[in-house]
């Protein structure tokens, strides 16, 4: 038995600076010291027996001078002293001086302070050994009857371990419950006796609660979550139970104690598939996200009610929910209002859509009043995201959203202001009906945009989507109101000009002396501080996107400008007015070609910006029918060709999903009829009580078992051979940082092989915890070795070792002899593929990799290193999709100790060397350690090459 398989009993930390006491002053501390110094050395005996000293000599001692003290601290110390201390010699008998304790229990359970009396039965509670139990079963059964709960409800815990470890010392303890639990009035002892015959004698707690069923709703509710335990348990083994217990459960529901209605509604959704169980249990689910106010309660509960829906039954059920759900957006955290908007997204119909879109544009306005906070404008992008939805699946709600929703493209928050843009585009694409409110509500806002980039875009879409003559006109407008005087070089010019007169000039205030970083002094003008801001205040918007140096908004609007004067042109007869709008135009596109060379913005214009805007005038200056298509035509069959590729998406992933949530369900597959099902066939369906415990502890177990790739027989590396004579598998288990070896050891020969011991051993920051103890093999026996590893650090290391044995022949020789293993790469082996979030930094260890492969192809280069790694391609497949010579493509993966691997391909085909010449390019590997980035590096090196089978 390893040191991970001992009993633990109770742990206490203490600082070991000092040297421990030697065992004769301590009995001389024991014998002849006060009460203050009896405590503190009986304090030092229990320290030294849990770091593993025995201490026989003391046990005599503590029972003649420490035991009769009637001091409380010293009672409590000696319950956990009698808890640790062996009470038994090495062949496994009693200590002959434990029955002097056994009476000084028997005392302790009839002392007339309820608090003793009561530690004293929680401590007999740990008890192994029967024969020290045997004499206090008469003080132990009196309890039962004392004056205090405290004393009786402890009694109980106590019968019932002492039932379940040695149930010959108290055979009728099931009997004795009940009738303690008829007549007991204390709530906390009802729940210990109720919670006994539960595991003891089922068909009593039955009986008792048929007896008071009606009464469950006025219980506390530590014996009403008692109840939904058994009443489940019962449902679960005998399924014609329900009917008895379905309405106890119902009213259950209305408990006023938060626990119990959430066990009560998931109880009841395992019981019964009705509609009206489902109902109520959703609701009973969504008033308890509103009245709860700890955010993990809610978004625990919200977890349950996504659950629900999973279930193609019950999503009809929740839909006509939708508007209590919603009732949850009062709750000012994030991420609850991030997953009721996704439930209540997924709920929608026809038959409610109305109603959510107006209870979010009610949202949507509510953001604009309340103070701004940090979360203020995620929850505004939140609830825009969720409405573009909303009008994407159900068109005729477009027309009521758009309105809301463009009052936010003037909004500080750029993200929240590009989902609308995003929004609008698609809707002013699809709904040709709409295109006119667009326009004009595109007019209205699009002087009060504060971001270049909403700018850009709301650019684009009056330049794409204006087709009569007024609205090309409106643009004209608001783009000269947008731009300000025209010429601007010499506006601005005169301006600087005009601030400099006598007249006009501020008062120069005093200068201001202000202490720098490095501690010189600096002047500031009182003047010089306030006059840009008010020049900046007063400019127009794109102008001063202009002057800030951003001419790539100007090449967007000669874009603009560009396409409503050809469409003008084609719209108008009078050449007059053509040539007028034209000029226009050009003129605009020519003043910001002299503002980007002149030295007034605080960037120059760039050469690309340039070439775009004198293509622009060109265009206009020949009006040519071919660059009429192109800018008219081709622009928005290209963004029709996009929608149509995003709509495709997503269709694509919802049928995914819709085949994940489905259950196919075959012709010939047998029908299962709850009334004829036996108690038996029950018994393999899972039970959500235990699966709740079994998740709380952290096991996996389930995970595993539903996943057959993460189940164990996939994680077994073999140690030795087939042939060998003794054959090794291992079972390696990391926990953070803590590695576990389960090391299944076989006898393959027909003789006892003596001695059998695995010797590991590591390299790099691994530490063996223990060495595993030796063992003795009958032939073609098999035992099971554990062996604990601490990891020092996450970088790459081995582990090797061998297992050693001998063999007695007749001629009492003995021979040894040994098998040899090694177990190598178990960090890089253990990469875990996963998706790499916006947070997620890898640091700067870099180990670039030139190829050496046999691979002449370059997407089955990339899926090669990818399976052999481990590791997540993040580049779009569309990305890779294609044949151009060359490929890039990035990976990621995360160690099971939690940190990042990044990897970027770089690879190309050598043309000029043959089709079978093999790819060739370079692989850099990132990672936050060297060893982490060094042992990725070695794993590609080795799996470069394609081996032919």
């Amino acid at each position: 038995m390893t040191a991970a398989e001992n009993v633990c009993y109770t742990l206490i930390n203490v600082p070991m600076d000092s040297e421990p006491p030697s065992e004769i002053s301590l009995k001389n501390d024991l014998e002849k010291g006060d009460v203050k110094l009896k405590t503190e050395a009986l304090k030092k005996v229990i320290i030294m027996i849990l770091n593993g000293e025995k201490l026989p000599g003391l046990l005599m001692t503590i029972i003649r001078f420490v035991l009769p003290l009637q001091d409380h601290t010293i009672k409590k110390l000696l319950l956990v002293f009698w808890e640790i201390v062996p009470k038994t010699t090495p062949d496994g008998r009693l200590l002959q001086e434990m029955i002097l304790v056994c009476d000084a229990y028997r005392k302790d359970l009839q002392h007339p302070n309820e608090f003793i009396r009561g530690s004293t039965l929680r401590f007999l509670c740990k008890l192994k050994e029967a024969e020290l139990l045997e004499p206090l079963m008469p003080a132990i059964r009196a309890c039962l009857e004392h004056r205090h709960s405290y004393v009786r409800r402890n009694a109980v815990l106590a019968i019932y371990t002492i039932y379940r470890n040695f149930e010959h010392l108290i055979p009728d303890a099931p009997e004795l419950i009940h009738d303690f639990l008829v007549n007991e009035k204390d709530a906390s002892c009802k729940r210990n006796a109720f919670m006994m015959l539960i595991h003891a004698d089922q068909d009593r707690a039955l009986d008792y609660l048929s007896t008071c069923i009606d009464q469950v709703q006025t219980f506390g509710d530590i014996l009403q979550l008692v109840i939904v335990e058994l009443i489940y348990k019962v449902c679960h083994a005998n399924p014609s139970e329900r009917a008895r217990f379905i309405r106890c459960i119902y009213n259950l529901l209305q408990s006023s104690s938060p626990a119990v209605k959430y066990e009560a509604a998931g109880t009841l959704v395992t019981l019964s598939s009705a509609p009206t169980a489902i109902k109520a249990a959703a609701q009973c689910y969504i008033d308890l996200i509103i009245k709860e106010s700890d955010n993990n309660v809610k978004l625990i509960v919200l977890d349950r009610l996504i659950e629900l829906k999973e279930h193609p039954s019950h999503e009809r059920v929740l839909q006509d929910l939708v508007m209590d759900i919603l009732r949850v957006l009062s709750t000012p955290d994030l991420e609850v209002r991030k997953k009721t908007l996704q439930l209540a997204l997924d709920l929608v119909s026809s038959r409610n859509v109305e109603e959510l879109v107006i209870v979010l544009k009610k949202e949507v306005i509510k953001t604009n009043n309340v103070t701004e906070h940090e979360d203020t404008d995620k929850y505004r992008q939140l609830l825009v995201r969720t409405l573009h939805s909303c009008s994407v699946r159900f068109p005729d709600m477009a027309a009521n959203v758009i309105p809301v929703l463009m009052e936010f493209l003037s909004d500080n928050n750029e993200a929240a202001a590009a989902d609308v843009l995003e929004f609008v585009r698609e809707a002013i694409q699809r709904f040709e009906n709409l295109r006119p409110l667009i326009v004009e509500k595109m007019l209205e806002v699009f002087h009060a945009i504060k971001s270049v980039k909403i700018y850009r875009g709301a650019l684009w879409i009056l330049g794409e989507y204006c087709s009569t003559k007024e609205d090309i006109q409106s643009v004209m407008t608001e783009v000269r109101r947008s731009l300000g005087e025209i010429p601007i070089v010499e506006s601005e010019i005169k301006k600087e000009a005009g601030e400099l007169k006598p007249e006009e000039e501020v008062p120069v205030g005093p200068a201001q002396k202000l202490v720098t970083e490095m501690g010189t002094y600096a002047t500031q003008s009182a003047l010089s501080s306030s006059r840009p801001a008010k020049k900046e205040e007063d400019r127009p918007p794109l102008r001063g996107f202009l002057l800030d140096g951003d001419f790539f908004v100007a090449a967007s609007l000669a874009t603009t400008l560009t396409k409503i004067a050809l469409r003008y042109v084609s719209l108008v007869q009078e050449k007059k007015k053509q040539n007028s709008f034209n000029a226009e135009a050009m003129l605009l596109m020519a003043t910001i070609l002299h503002l980007g060379k002149s030295s007034l913005p605080k960037k120059p214009i760039t050469d690309d910006d340039v070439d775009r805007i004198s293509l622009c005038l060109k265009v206009l200056s020949e009006c040519s029918p071919l660059m009429n298509d192109i800018f008219n035509k081709e622009c928005r069959q290209s963004l029709s060709h996009m929608l149509s590729a995003k709509l495709e998406e997503e269709k694509l992933s919802q049928k995914k999903e819709s085949e994940k949530r489905n259950v196919t369900i075959q012709p010939d597959d047998p029908i299962s009829f709850m009334q004829l099902t036996a108690k038996n066939e029950m018994s393999s369906k899972e039970d959500q009580f235990q699966l709740s415990l079994l998740a709380a502890m952290g096991n996996t177990q389930r995970k595993e078992a539903a996943d057959p790739l993460a189940s164990k027989l996939n994680k077994v590396t073999q140690l030795t051979g087939f042939s060998d004579p003794v054959y090794a598998e291992a079972y390696v288990h990391v926990n953070q940082y803590d590695i576990v070896l389960d090391v299944l050891v076989v006898n393959q020969t027909s003789d006892t092989l003596q001695n059998c011991t695995l010797e590991l051993a590591t390299l790099g920051d691994l530490k063996l915890v223990e060495k595993p103890s030796p063992l003795t093999l009958a032939p073609h026996d098999f035992a099971n070795i554990k062996a604990n590893v601490k990891v020092a650090s996450t970088e790459n290391g081995i582990i090797f070792g061998n297992v050693v044995m001998s063999l007695e022949l007749p001629a009492t020789e003995t021979v040894w002899f040994s098998v040899i293993f090694i177990l190598t790469s178990w960090i890089t082996s253990s990469l875990l593929p996963v998706q790499m979030l916006s947070s997620d930094r890898c640091g700067r260890n870099l180990n670039g990799k030139t190829m050496n492969t046999n691979i002449i192809d370059l997407n089955e280069y990339l899926q090669h290193i990818l399976k052999s790694t481990n590791m997540k391609c993040l580049t779009p497949e569309k990305a890779l999709s294609g044949y151009c010579g060359f490929m890039a493509a990035n990976l990621y993966a995360r160690s099971i100790f939690g940190e990042d691997a990044l990897a970027n391909v770089s690879i190309e085909k050598p043309i000029h060397l043959g089709p079978e010449a093999p790819v060739t390019g370079h692989i850099r590997i990132r990672a936050k350690s060297q060893g982490m980035a060094l042992s990725l590096g070695d794993k590609i090196n080795l799996s470069q090459k394609k081996t032919s089978l």
